[in-house]
């Protein structure tokens, strides 16, 4: 989110970016995503920390992700679930609706650019971020949510390379 916010910045107001962009504001986000991704993996953890016992399968994945886990459990995971689920949805809806909205104000501010360079340079600008966005976003819901829709090991090493990564990968050609 702090990149759409940044490109956001860099388009709709370019002349106080430098401004708005100060190293404490900057100090701060990183505070504020380092914090959430700790709570994150704090309540992953005592989610599968109350599973008791596993069948006998082995993880088709080269690294334990929560919902991996929680498929081997041989107890009712309704509660675990529906607390994966729950986080999910609010990990997801605010950084989401952030991006979303920045996108928004980026592309109403891009189309009232007079030029046609002008035009194309924003896009390309922007274009990279929010294919890799939405390359993370596929990956990392299909990851969280496929592992319970479908079982196919195949399925969940691909998304699981994709989401960990292929798509940090991506992330110097995005900020080049």
């Amino acid at each position: 989110q702090a990149l759409a916010y940044d490109r956001f910045l860099a388009i709709c107001y370019p002349l106080h970016y430098t401004v708005i962009m100060n190293p404490r504001l900057c100090g701060f986000s990183i505070l504020v995503s380092f914090l959430l991704s700790l709570l994150d993996s704090q309540l992953h953890n005592l989610m599968i920390l109350q599973i008791t016992s596993f069948k006998d399968v082995e993880i088709s994945s080269f690294f334990c992700d929560p919902s991996q886990l929680l498929n081997l459990s041989c107890s009712d995971n309704y509660s675990i679930n529906t607390g994966k689920y729950v986080l999910f949805a609010l990990y997801s809806f605010f950084p989401i609706s952030g991006i979303l909205f920045s996108y928004y104000k980026i592309i109403s501010s891009i189309l009232r650019i007079p030029s046609s360079g002008g035009k194309y340079k924003a896009f390309s600008t922007c274009g990279s971020h929010l294919a890799v966005f939405c390359l993370f976003l596929g990956t990392g819901t299909a990851v969280y949510f496929g592992s319970a829709v479908s079982h196919s090991p195949r399925e969940n090493v691909v998304s699981s390379v994709m989401y960990t990564v292929v798509t940090p990968m991506l992330n110097p050609f995005i900020c080049s």
